[in-house]
């Protein structure tokens, strides 16, 4: 299978920085073979795609999501809420790998 060429891949655009927020590193992420990252709340699977391939220069073979809803936290009388957030597990095809992720 060819690589593709830095041409062939999209240009970056605002939105797609916007899109991926961070990577997480854990171990189970580590151990999953995949590449985990956090996404805005409001992403489908398809920009996901498209942002990680114009930024990392890779080709992505599937895309997994899963919505964490904020849990209730309580100190002393006062009710707060953690924040929300959507991951999402991306397989990337043979032969390709984002290096920001792989060293840390």
């Amino acid at each position: 299978m060819a690589k593709k060429k830095e041409k062939d891949f999209p240009r970056p655009s605002k939105l797609d920085y916007r899109t991926i927020i961070c990577p997480v590193h854990t171990e189970k992420a580590a151990s999953s073979g995949n590449v985990v990252f956090k996404v805005d709340k409001k992403a489908s699977k398809p920009r996901i795609k498209s942002a990680i391939e114009s930024i990392f220069k890779v080709e992505v073979d599937k895309v997994r999501t899963c919505n964490y809803v904020g849990k209730v936290k309580r100190v002393n009388r006062a009710i707060g809420k953690t924040a929300g957030y959507k991951k999402a597990y991306v397989n990337l095809k043979p032969g390709y790998r984002i290096e920001v992720v792989e060293g840390l």
